[in-house]
């Protein structure tokens, strides 16, 4: 477990400012505390400092996991969002897209949104921009990544794909051995 280096922080960083924007920062600094992100074999955790300080009595070999896993590097040092992140990501995302009860179960099945699943969207969310996916009842189901914009949603046929799929609550079930 080790902190993360400038180079892992900034590609990291970049990848959730794509979903909740300069609200990175209330990530961070919490009024019930601070967290911070460390690395261990590849994954990324977001975790309190108090739990830090409390770990730091296991050896690294020892330890599975800590905190919440909020995604991993790649072999080719991309980062990759994970669905545990969701929960954290939710509550400050700049742009978001709800989708009809009958497109929910396609979603979450690991599929793209079409327009005819499309309930909302929020108002100038631009092309590949970064959303998170809510239910019509507003309970987040995952995210994407907005495949057209705004206005282009208006216009486009009703089979045409407006969020590509990235991560959702599915991914529990059928990931459930390779998620730490």
């Amino acid at each position: 477990m080790r902190p993360l280096t400038e180079e892992e922080t900034r590609v990291m960083f970049e990848k959730i400012a794509k979903y909740i924007g300069e609200n990175l920062q209330l990530l961070v600094d919490r009024p019930d505390g601070t967290y911070c992100f460390r690395l261990h074999n590849d994954r990324v955790y977001y975790v309190s400092e108090k739990i830090l300080k409390l770990a730091a009595n296991i050896s690294g070999d020892k330890l599975v996991s800590l905190g919440t896993c909020f995604g991993k590097f790649t072999k080719t040092h991309k980062f990759r969002l994970h669905i545990t992140a969701l929960d954290f990501l939710a509550p400050y995302a700049k742009y978001k897209v709800w989708i009809k009860p009958g497109a929910e179960q396609s979603f979450l099945y690991g599929n793209h949104v079409l327009k005819s699943g499309l309930g909302r969207i929020t108002e100038n969310t631009s092309q590949y921009q970064g959303v998170v996916v809510y239910s019509m009842a507003d309970v987040p189901l995952g995210f994407g990544v907005a495949a057209k914009s705004t206005q282009d949603c208006r216009k486009v046929d009703p089979m045409a794909i407006v969020v590509f799929h990235q991560a959702d609550i599915g991914e529990y079930v059928r990931h459930e051995e390779t998620l730490t």
